[in-house]
């Protein structure tokens, strides 16, 4: 057994106790870590298959964003454990049989998909030498597609823009202090003393003869 063939028995341990781990962990926040490992492992086998591409796809959009997205909201979310639990051993035989079907397909289709064909034997033969999907992929996006990889470009520059004037936008409706103000504050500019003249004169002091006709 080669190396590359040790690296893959080891992603490939690695990927199915993780996947598995994500269906039997009681914690959500413990299953989005180990579906975020899963992830990373298929990454690697997909470089070992050559598929740099697809591991590269793999990494970004769901390590890099989708994943990270989906960790924050189960985080902030107050999730009861115990009402998920609710019913798991009654749904267990469905979900066994689904599980074993699937199984199946899957070994049917590793089973059948990796013999190699006759013109795959001709080809193998022949030496010839491999080539990268990511460069003829590219090759393939910059000359072919060119124009819809612009107009692309273009849409989600124009949707980054829009988000980004969305955010900093002044509210006139909105109460929220800048804190640097309030920083450079001062006693003098929060209190100012003004003198008032009175509005009506004092009331006169009572005489004492009809101070004691009150007692």
């Amino acid at each position: 057994m080669d190396v590359k063939t040790g690296f893959f028995y080891l992603f490939s341990v690695v990927l199915l106790f993780s996947a598995f781990r994500v269906v039997t962990a009681r914690n959500p926040v413990h299953a989005v870590l180990f579906l975020m490992l899963a992830f990373s492992q298929a990454s690697a086998v997909w470089l070992l298959l050559n598929a740099e591409f697809l591991a590269i796809t793999l990494v970004l959009v769901y390590l890099g964003a989708v994943m990270v997205l989906f960790l924050f909201v189960v985080m902030m979310l107050d999730i009861n454990i115990d009402t998920l639990r609710q019913g798991f051993w009654k749904n267990f035989p469905l979900a066994a049989t689904l599980g074993a079907v699937v199984a199946l397909e899957m070994a049917a289709v590793l089973m059948s998909g990796f013999r190699m064909t006759d013109a795959t034997k001709v080809v193998a033969a022949a030496g010839a030498a491999p080539v990268s999907n990511a460069k003829a992929l590219g090759i393939l996006l910059y000359t072919d597609y060119l124009m819809p990889i612009q107009i692309a470009a273009a849409i989600l520059l124009v949707a980054m823009v829009a988000a980004i004037a969305l955010t900093l936008r002044q509210r006139k409706d909105s109460k929220a202090i800048n804190p640097a103000i309030q920083v450079r504050v001062r006693a003098a500019d929060r209190l100012h003393v003004v003198k008032l003249a009175a509005t009506q004169p004092a009331p006169a002091p009572a005489a004492p003869e009809a101070a004691q006709e009150n007692k």
